[in-house]
């Protein structure tokens, strides 16, 4: 088993006959694009907008295949400067085809009748779903020129302080004792048995921030406030307002969710005090206390083993996934440890053509790391219920994105739990609780952070120094007195990639909505055994071509309903009344 994944099915460099094939094609392709938008065409007819469709999906098919090569290089080696220079020539390509891209949008909007064309045509039945939404999207679209120009633009702004963002902390040297570390290898000491190392590595961890901290500074104020010109410009009401149009979400929704953590925080803070006393702490718990073990029982795992243990874990649930977690530890889908120049944390990428995915860990042969690769094989499996869609269509809402990957987690650590007992059913307790913690605490300070950030940052420049105190205030806000003061973390939005994508703001409450759903899911699955299965795959391929609130329906679920989200985190409030028992 390789411990590094291979991109070689892709294409095996970029001296491959193909790469450069490809760059070609997608320029042809682009070319063909602005040809057809110019020469227009009757959008009551159904080859017309056939025509249309076919040469948009021709550019994002050639262009996602050539990203998402790009960017698996590149994080896991944020220092080559041979890939930086290609992802400047692939955004060129980007702004070049921009007001073509726009030019076709505000064409395909000029549909009469989306359900009258359809009847007509199978192609442009399977993007039904798109043409709607892109009716409304074409509302905010500038003139073509101006397009191109943001596009342009973005490559040397939102864009670029992105990729110095993600540079900075996949480089900066950690000071740790006597040596020298990555921030992802001081990070994953957070979860070491040990007090005196977490102690350390957390004092190193914020002593590391602080050589970066005004990059990093600058690099946030820059794209939040190129977010927040762009969707004034385009007419939203805010950063939150035009993120929920792009993840296909209702404010309603968003606001139920919410109102209901609200009401539930109370009993994380009563988790977080029982975990610090155990530990020795009066004044709740240290920061880097969080992702202490507590149990016994702490099973160390080789890649190889933590294979084994998933594929068993899930057969029982369904076979197909089982049998895709075997193809991705055994067909080098999975790149394991951390090292110099590769990003921390961890993430899913589909290679929907090749029918594949690649997910990047920074493993640590913990439980928590098996778990992490059971999270990440969600996505993955969520991908392969999207195989047979078109490029154009490939991709789903935010807020459900996290669905499949969190019920693999619940399905991990509820089959663990089954026969645990003592101090080995404390530890997968505690470590369930610690993760739900993060979904739906961490969580919210991080979406009370980002907006804060979105308000303050219309008038000011945000320092260093300012960050660092609206992160610590949200912070009390979300955890409060189960933190102790002294010990938190101002610096969590240096170290939070998130924050700093200029395409996608609050990728925050997405994790929250993913665990709440994802529990009420699996509520159903216990309910129905085997039958759920069919019905949560159709969902998961729904997902393309679906609001959220009709994913939700799909299951006979009604997401705009405080009562919903409560009934999960009602589920966590039984699992914190057996650990403070215990």
């Amino acid at each position: 088993m390789n411990k590094e994944w291979s991109l070689d099915e892709i294409y095996k460099g970029l001296d491959d006959p193909g790469y450069e094939a490809d760059f070609a094609a997608l320029e042809g392709a682009i070319d063909t694009l602005a040809a057809k938008a110019r020469q227009g065409g009757n959008m009551d007819q159904a080859p017309d907008v056939e025509a249309l469709l076919l040469a948009w999906d021709e550019v994002v098919r050639l262009s996602y295949r050539i990203g998402v090569y790009l960017n698996l290089r590149q994080s896991v080696n944020t220092e080559d400067g041979d890939i930086m220079a290609q992802q400047a020539r692939l955004r060129r390509l980007f702004a070049k085809s921009a007001p073509a891209e726009s030019a076709v949008k505000k064409l395909l909007a000029t549909i009469p009748d989306v359900e009258a064309v359809a009847a007509e045509s199978e192609l442009v039945r399977s993007f039904a779903f798109l043409l709607k939404e892109n009716k409304e999207e074409a509302k905010h679209l500038f003139s073509d020129e101006v397009e191109e120009m943001i596009s342009s633009m973005n490559m040397t702004g939102g864009a670029a302080w992105s990729q110095l963002s993600s540079y900075l902390t996949s480089t900066v040297p950690v000071s740790y004792r006597d040596g020298k570390v990555t921030l992802p290898e001081i990070r994953n000491m957070a979860y070491s048995p040990d007090r005196e190392v977490r102690r350390d590595a957390y004092e190193a961890e914020l002593a590391a921030y602080e050589k970066i901290e005004d990059a990093m500074a600058f690099s946030l104020n820059h794209i939040k406030a190129q977010v927040t010109m762009l969707c004034e410009k385009r007419g939203y009401e805010s950063p939150l307002a035009m993120t929920l149009d792009q993840a296909k979400m209702s404010r309603e929704t968003l606001d139920a969710m919410l109102g209901a953590i609200r009401e539930y925080l109370p009993v994380f803070h009563r988790y977080l005090r029982k975990k610090g006393e155990l530990l020795g702490h009066k004044n709740g718990l240290p920061w880097y206390e969080l992702f202490a073990p507590l149990g016994e029982g702490e099973r160390s795992f080789t890649p190889q083993e933590a294979k084994e243990y998933l594929s068993r874990t899930f057969e029982a649930f369904s076979p197909d996934m089982a049998e895709m977690m075997r193809e991705a530890f055994e067909h080098s889908w999975i790149d394991f440890y951390p090292r110099k120049g590769k990003e921390g944390g961890a993430f899913c990428a589909g290679v929907i053509f090749l029918k594949q995915s690649r997910i990047l860990t920074n493993f640590d042969g913990s439980f928590n790391a098996v778990r992490t690769l059971a999270h990440e094989l969600g996505h993955a499996y969520h991908n392969r219920q999207l195989e047979e869609v078109r490029t154009l269509n490939y991709g789903y809402p935010m807020p459900v994105a996290e669905t499949a990957s969190t019920f693999n987690e619940i399905h991990l650590s509820r089959n663990a739990l089954k026969t645990a007992e003592g101090g080995e059913r404390l530890a997968l307790l505690e470590s369930d609780l610690m993760d739900m913690t993060q979904s739906i605490v961490d969580i919210y300070s991080r979406y009370l952070f980002e907006t804060e950030v979105f308000d303050r940052g219309r008038d000011k420049f945000l320092m260093a120094s300012d960050l660092k105190a609206i992160m610590a205030d949200a912070q009390r806000k979300a955890y409060g007195d189960g933190l102790d003061e002294k010990f938190l973390h101002p610096y969590m939005w240096a170290c939070k990639s998130h924050y700093y994508s200029e395409e996608l703001s609050f990728y925050n409450f997405p994790y929250a909505f993913g665990l709440l759903f994802a529990t009420g899911l699996y509520s159903l699955f216990l309910k129905e055994g085997k039958a759920f299965v069919p019905k949560y795959k159709a969902m998961l391929n729904a997902t393309a071509c679906c609001r959220v609130e009709e994913a939700g329906a799909l299951m006979g679920l009604d997401l705009t309903k405080k009562e919903f989200w409560k009934e999960g985190l009602a589920q966590i409030a039984d699992l914190t009344e057996e650990f403070c028992r215990m």
